[in-house]
């Protein structure tokens, strides 16, 4: 940690879509003391690559001297919203998530042994957080517990009551995590609103809100863990990410697309991460990256480059470029292809998540928690097999052929006797 006070909220506030509550921030940097982040994720679907956007602001908190920036992994809320996962799913999630994200953070060298993983069950099961969620309750209502989660909670006609308790919950983990101020999404901005106005009413402090722009998808919209084609996901193989690649909305010369936007908030910013690292700018303390530090930029660029389309001297050679605007406005002069630029982001992405998939192919746990955590939907239930009968003969003179039994000794004088046996006895009587 260096800088002075100034200094280090630039540092934590930089690329942010909003700050609520800078104020705060500042006042515990001025008075020389350590301020404390909470950021919460709920482990419903895998992570994708759009974590690298916080776990790349993290770094910077980090460095800003932000104490043990604590990633709670929400279990209960994964549970509550609206049942996207069954409890021992989330169970077998969560521990995916951490391992995930410790990879993760590995890749781009945020050093995770200042990170304190806490999960939400830890504490949100004792009973003096039951007794905070049941005040919060009695003054909470329907509306504004519905509103809160709007942008979060999987909206449906007629609301589980599951779903109204998760801004409440997310809101009283400040208190109990012991944070300063929450870091997360800005589609959290109500839930974030939502703390400010009722922890006060519980005699709580009002905690300061940061919030980092949301990673398009790659076809435009959100880019969700539950949609399949809007996402990469860390464990997504090369030709997977190509393809992924290949058909995401890139029009040539529109520079509203999720090709640019991931660029913008993705891989500009790790490049620049690494090239502050290689300058020495983060201290010591950042130097457990698992993958090569250089930005994303080929080994003849220029000086400062933060990422480089490699092309052949017969289409106009390599580009090579300081900022993402430069990106942007030679797309939109059509001095670079789609094609270029999803053939370099494609390579950048793989190229981070290769240290990713090569912890996870020598974690067999890993896989093993994968596979309880994430269950192949097309896997067909093995059919259980039947159970073989045994014949187990009935006891004497029981059963369907009784009757066929053997006759006893005097079975003959009670049979009718035939025609023919008549005639018989009566001429050997003669």
């Amino acid at each position: 940690m260096t800088g002075t006070a100034e200094e280090r909220y630039e540092l934590i506030a930089r690329r942010l879509q909003e700050v609520l509550g800078a104020d705060i921030i500042k006042a515990i940097l001025a008075e020389g003391r350590t301020p404390k982040c909470y950021w919460g994720t709920a482990p419903t679907g895998k992570p994708h690559v759009g974590y690298f956007v916080p776990l790349t602001k993290i770094a910077d908190f980090l460095r800003a001297g932000v104490e043990n920036s604590r990633h709670a992994p929400s279990d209960i809320h994964a549970f509550l919203d609206n049942l996207k996962a069954p409890l021992d799913l989330v169970a077998q999630r969560t521990k995916y998530y951490k391992r995930v994200l410790v990879a993760a953070f590995n890749s781009i060298g945020v050093p995770t042994n200042n990170l304190k993983f806490v999960e939400g069950s830890s504490y949100q099961l004792t009973k003096e957080y039951s007794l905070d969620n049941f005040r919060l309750c009695s003054i909470v209502n329907e509306h504004d517990a519905k509103r809160a989660g709007a942008e979060v909670v999987k909206q449906v006609d007629s609301p589980l009551l599951s779903g109204l308790l998760y801004p409440g919950m997310q809101a009283l983990d400040e208190q109990y995590l012991g944070c300063d101020f929450q870091f997360g999404g800005v589609d959290q901005r109500k839930i974030f609103i939502f703390a400010e106005e009722f922890l006060p009413r519980l005699g709580y402090a009002k905690r300061a809100h940061l919030m980092n722009t949301m990673v398009p998808g790659l076809g435009g919209g959100k880019m969700s863990a539950s949609d399949p084609n809007s996402k990469i996901d860390f464990l997504d193989p090369p030709e997977v990410v190509r393809k992924k690649i290949k058909s995401a909305f890139c029009e040539e010369g529109n520079p509203d697309n999720g090709v640019l936007a991931f660029v913008k908030a993705v891989l500009m910013p790790i490049s620049q991460l690494r090239l502050e690292r290689r300058r020495g700018l983060d201290g010591e303390e950042m130097k457990q990256a698992t993958a090569n530090q250089f930005p994303l930029a080929s080994e003849d660029a220029p000086e400062d480059t933060l990422f480089s389309v490699v092309r052949p001297e017969k289409f106009g050679g390599s580009l090579h470029y300081k900022t993402y605007q430069e990106i942007e406005d030679d797309f939109s002069k059509k001095e670079l292809h789609p094609k270029d630029l999803k053939g370099a982001v494609a390579d950048a992405i793989i190229s981070l998540l290769a240290p990713i998939q090569g912890a996870y192919k020598n974690d067999p746990e890993w896989q093993a928690v994968t596979a309880a955590g994430y269950p192949d939907p097309n896997t067909k239930p093995e059919a259980k097999k039947k159970k073989e009968k045994m014949y187990h003969p009935p006891p004497p003179g029981k059963g369907p052929n009784a009757h066929q039994a053997k006759p006893d000794a005097g079975a003959s004088l009670r049979q009718p006797i035939a025609e023919g046996d008549m005639t018989d006895n009566a001429t050997k009587g003669q």
